[in-house]
């Protein structure tokens, strides 16, 4: 793909800048990482966008660097200036936004990384240069089978957790820049709606997965759907950590409210799980 246009090059720039002072600085870091509970009951909204900055560690800043300098310079020529940041902040607080919505009832959930702005990036490129090859070091795939594999790790980084990257913004986030791209160029529907759909079909259904079985989340297992997939011992710690989560978000408003800043419900809530 062709070099990094100017933007590019500002937005890799800031991005080192930020992730350099988020390393050395744990209080930095904090402060302006995507965290549930402070954007939602705090109203500090800049961490919708400030955590597309941080990352944890040179090799996920690394990553997504390299896959920016892959995709952007062509997309960047193709769409113009504007458009391009109009793609990468818009797919950026998409995917924040779609994790917010995702753990709201986990006021402590925190995640950081360019993760929704870089997939819809991606996505956006594989829709529009649907020929284009994605890899390195000798092995390429097909951009539409890259997108394909892309969703379908992105969805196991949601249900495993392992990390504090925000793997539910690269879905979020994709799906954002993929919608916003035929947006911008509404002709690379009818040209390339076959690769576009090898992505949306998949993600869809990670999408379907993720909202309307919340136990297979908590679980680590999207297919996990009701109580006959699970053992006594699995529905005991995943009520549990449900109880656990409505609880700490429960704590997180009175902390900052006050107890008079809870509803009806919302008290009678704390009431059974203070039992």
């Amino acid at each position: 793909m062709d070099d990094l246009g100017i933007v590019g090059l500002g937005l890799v720039f800031v991005m080192v800048l930020v992730s350099y002072r988020g390393m050395q600085d744990p209080a930095y870091f904090v402060r302006y990482a995507f965290e549930v509970g402070a954007i939602r009951h705090r109203r500090q909204y800049l961490r919708l966008l400030s955590s597309g900055f941080l990352h944890v560690g040179w090799w996920h800043l690394g990553f997504n660097v390299l896959t920016l300098w892959c995709f952007g310079g062509a997309l960047e020529t193709v769409v113009g200036m504007q458009n391009f940041l109009l793609l990468y902040f818009v797919s950026l607080v998409g995917g924040n936004l779609f994790s917010l919505w995702l753990h709201r009832h986990e006021p402590r959930y925190t995640a950081v990384g360019a993760s929704g702005a870089i997939s819809g990036l991606i996505f956006a490129s594989i829709a529009l240069f649907p020929g284009i090859e994605v890899g390195m070091l000798g092995i390429y795939l097909p951009g539409w089978l890259y997108g394909f594999l892309y969703v379908l790790l992105s969805a196991y980084g949601i249900t495993v957790r392992r990390d504090t990257i925000g793997h539910d913004a690269h879905l979020g986030g994709g799906l954002v820049g993929l919608v916003t791209a035929v947006g911008v160029v509404p002709d690379i529907l009818r040209l390339n709606y076959l690769t576009i759909l090898a992505i949306v079909l998949p993600a869809a259904a990670s999408l379907y997965l993720l909202i309307r079985r919340p136990t297979g989340r908590l679980l680590g297992n999207l297919f996990a759907s009701g109580p006959h997939y699970q053992t006594v011992d699995d529905r005991y710690h995943a009520r549990k950590r449900e109880d656990a989560a409505v609880l700490d978000e429960l704590l997180e408003k009175i902390s900052h409210k006050g107890l008079e800043g809870l509803n009806r419900r919302e008290k009678q809530q704390l009431e059974e799980l203070s039992r």
